[in-house]
């Protein structure tokens, strides 16, 4: 741990975790995130990490957030995560659980579906824009008024327009989606679909659009959600 505060103490304001092995990328994070008001607490060791964040209270929790990369060397983002559920910090039978937005520099779609199966916030990928991350914390910490409110899910906001944005796309472009969420390549879709490539950029940039994504990872939290 790097920063003076410690798990324990009587929090006022919102907390952020920040769980990287990234020196320069946790420093440059910090400096931002504390200048937007938050309290930030930064690891680069898993397992300090997943020893302070044992400590919090209740209370603690319901004030705070993990921001969780997902390669390191000594642990990964998902099986700090199962640490963090075994250990009751967070998960869907605890009361006020951690929420945890997920980063990474490297898009992968099954990994960000196993987060978002383990009840991740959001999965980012890096680097990404400073408004991007302000509507992922917006979530983590409106995932904790909906849990004094004992609403289902992990929290996450729920979009109505969701439904209108699927039904806009064609019978073509659902096909081609399931395989973007399944993490295929342009090129294994055409292979698939018996369809050119460039036909699926086509499809790609419609479902895009239509969608309002911009990553299929985004696509497939998206759905997740």
């Amino acid at each position: 741990m790097t920063d003076s505060a410690r798990p324990g103490a009587a929090v006022t304001q919102r907390t952020l975790y920040l769980l990287d092995d990234n020196t320069e990328f946790r420093s440059t994070a910090k400096w931002w995130l504390s200048g937007e008001g938050f309290l930030v607490v930064d690891f680069d060791d898993a397992h300090a990490a997943i020893e302070a964040l044992k400590a919090l209270a209740p209370a603690e929790r319901s004030c705070a957030c993990l921001l969780l990369d997902v390669r390191m060397p000594q642990m990964t983002g998902l099986q700090v995560h199962d640490a963090l559920i075994a250990c009751g910090v967070t998960g869907a039978k605890i009361k006020h659980p951690l929420p945890i937005v997920y980063m990474t520099g490297h898009a992968d779609v099954p990994l960000a579906v196993q987060a978002m199966e383990k009840g991740a916030i959001t999965f980012l990928e890096k680097p990404f824009e400073e408004s991007t991350l302000e509507s992922a914390l917006q979530r983590a910490f409106e995932s904790h008024r909906d849990d004094a409110h004992n609403t289902e899910g992990s929290g996450a906001a729920r979009d109505p327009s969701l439904i209108i944005r699927l039904q806009s796309l064609s019978a073509r472009e659902k096909e081609v989606m399931r395989y973007l969420i399944d993490g295929k390549s342009n090129k294994m879709i055409a292979r698939e679909l018996n369809i050119s490539f460039k036909t699926v950029e086509l499809h790609r940039s419609r479902i895009y659009t239509k969608m309002q994504a911009d990553s299929a990872v985004h696509l497939t939290r998206m759905m997740l959600d």
